[in-house]
């Protein structure tokens, strides 16, 4: 791989890191202000919002400068939503604002892949950045769980040091300390050459163009696929985070910060994953790990009869494995296909849509089986057969579009 990847990915890491932290931190600060427990789903919801409500003009943005330089910009904005924490401001709020800085920071994140490496190294790439993202959530959730610790800020506040006169702001500081260290590694991302698309400056022609690429890629047989997958995958794995943490609580009889250990594990399996689908999955060879989606739906009602914690982590690194194996290989055959339909940033922006509205619906949903106290085993129950019976669908699809292809070829083939 070339230098310069690794500076993209140590600015992915560390803005990865910071987000995932100040997600556990804001659960936290909710539950001292004694908010309802179907808040902390709306953190998720909050955040991301912006994707879903921006993605007309997030994809533009991205291709009209530097990618590095949009990094930089949005991750300012990450920083300004940190600071809002450390002032008190609502913790929905604040978070939103994160959320604002992520859906700007996307389209160059994963867009510079498609611009600065060939499509054979697409799949390596991905496995690459979706592992030490998962990385970051890792060490971002037990970052998060450990500076929730009561006592652990104690010496800091000792010193005196000022404007930092409580646990919680302590936190925010150590976490916005990350954000400035992802700014440092976007400021040398490399520049790759591809020229920049003047930003039109008319909404309703951005609309417009956002609406005829959406159409395109989901009209793409290809194409069509992998956003279904992918578009499942996330919203699946954000209200994966909250499930894990209520069913750790009902069926571990776990706290806040050994629940985020948890989520951690998760993310130890998805990093395994896509290492794996790295090594032996390329982009011709990415629609057959669809079924691994299928057996994912159907390991999760595992999780019903699991009450031991050396059970669960065994059962959440598998869940983890399977997920990261099946969808780091749509990501890539999506950014390929996008790529070549419409270019980075456009692709990218339209996959974001998908992406986060799922993760808005589900997350919704979810919220809403929460606060009608519908029990956590219902919920673990629904969510995989949800899952499961979605990813056989896809499948179907997936067959029927390669039967339509062959009738074409053959059509073709013989001169009609």
């Amino acid at each position: 791989m070339p230098f310069g990847f690794y500076i993209i990915m140590a600015a992915q890491f560390f803005s990865a890191l910071a987000d995932n932290a100040l997600l556990i931190v804001a659960i936290a600060a909710l539950r001292d202000m004694q908010a309802p427990t179907e808040y902390e789903p709306l953190l998720k919801t909050f955040f991301t919002v912006s994707y879903v409500a921006l993605a007309a003009f997030v994809g533009p943005f991205a291709d009209s400068m530097p990618k590095g330089r949009v990094m930089l910009i949005s991750n300012t904005i990450k920083i300004f939503g940190c600071a809002l924490m450390f002032f008190h401001v609502h913790p929905l709020l604040a978070y939103a604002v994160v959320g604002l800085g992520a859906a700007a920071y996307s389209p160059a994140k994963y867009g510079i892949l498609t611009e600065y490496l060939p499509h054979r190294l697409l799949v390596v790439a991905n496995g690459w950045i979706e592992g030490l993202t998962v990385g970051a959530i890792i060490l971002g959730v037990v970052i998060g769980g450990t500076l929730i610790r009561p006592g652990l800020t104690d010496p800091v506040l000792a010193l005196g040091v000022p404007f930092m006169d409580t646990p919680s702001e302590v936190t925010i500081v150590v976490i916005a300390v990350l954000y400035f260290i992802a700014a440092a590694f976007n400021l040398y991302v490399p520049h790759t050459g591809v020229p920049d698309k003047p930003l039109r400056k008319n909404p309703f022609f951005l609309i417009h163009e956002f609406k005829y690429c959406l159409a395109l890629l989901w009209r793409d047989p290809l194409g069509q696929i992998s956003l279904a997958v992918t578009t499942l995958f996330w919203g699946a794995g954000a209200t994966l985070q909250f499930i894990v943490i209520k069913w750790a609580d009902s069926a571990l009889g776990m706290g806040l910060t050994q629940s985020s250990m948890l989520q951690g594990v998760v993310a130890i399996g998805v990093a395994a994953g896509a290492i794996l689908a790295a090594k032996f999955i390329t982009l011709r060879t990415s629609v057959k790990v669809i079924p691994l989606g299928i057996a994912m739906g159907i390991v999760v009602l595992a999780m019903n009869f699991v009450h031991h914690t050396h059970l669960a982590v065994v059962l959440l690194i598998l869940i983890g494995a399977l997920s990261g194996f099946f969808v780091v290989p749509m990501n890539a055959l999506l950014q390929h296909r996008g790529h070549i339909l419409m270019g980075a940033g456009h692709s990218i922006a339209v996959q974001n849509f998908n992406e986060n509205l799922s993760i808005l619906v589900m997350t919704g949903l979810y919220f809403l089986m929460i606060r009608a106290d519908l029990s956590i085993y219902w919920v673990v129950s629904l969510f995989g057969l949800f899952v499961s019976a979605l990813m056989i669908l896809i499948r179907r699809r997936h067959f029927a579009n390669q039967r339509r292809h062959d009738d074409v070829q053959y059509l073709d083939d013989s001169g009609h």
